[in-house]
């Protein structure tokens, strides 16, 4: 994918990972710099709190469908731009489509605001 200039200053696109049939759907705001290396989404350190969070609540890693507003890392993990998040929209609306969750949790103000498309603050 070439539709932002992310593109230009990414290592690899960071898709998904888990169960296309999940019925829990995680949706985080960007990759960081180790889903950058390993194309994976949250892998890094949240990703470990993230695995953790699931096994406290019955779900192994795999039980789930983990996704992010966009697909390319922001250079020096800043937050992702408005229209970086319409450039990967497309992509978003075809994961949400094909897994068919019963439940999407947005992790984070960014993917909050990014799903809900509002800019006013959560609190």
């Amino acid at each position: 994918c070439e539709r932002c200039p992310l593109a230009q200053s990414r290592t690899q696109t960071v898709f998904v990972t888990g169960d296309k049939q999940a019925k829990l759907m995680l949706i985080g705001e960007a990759p960081g710099m180790n889903e950058d290396k390993q194309g994976l989404p949250f892998v890094g350190r949240a990703g470990q709190l993230l695995t953790q969070m699931l096994l406290a609540i019955g779900f192994a890693r795999d039980d789930v469908y983990i996704a992010n507003m966009i697909k390319c890392r922001p250079p020096n993990n800043r937050d992702p731009k408005p229209e970086e998040i319409a450039s990967c929209a497309d992509y978003l609306q075809q994961q949400v489509a094909l897994v068919q969750p019963k439940l999407i949790v947005a992790l984070g103000r960014i993917a909050a605001q990014g799903l809900l498309n509002v800019t006013t603050s959560l609190s």
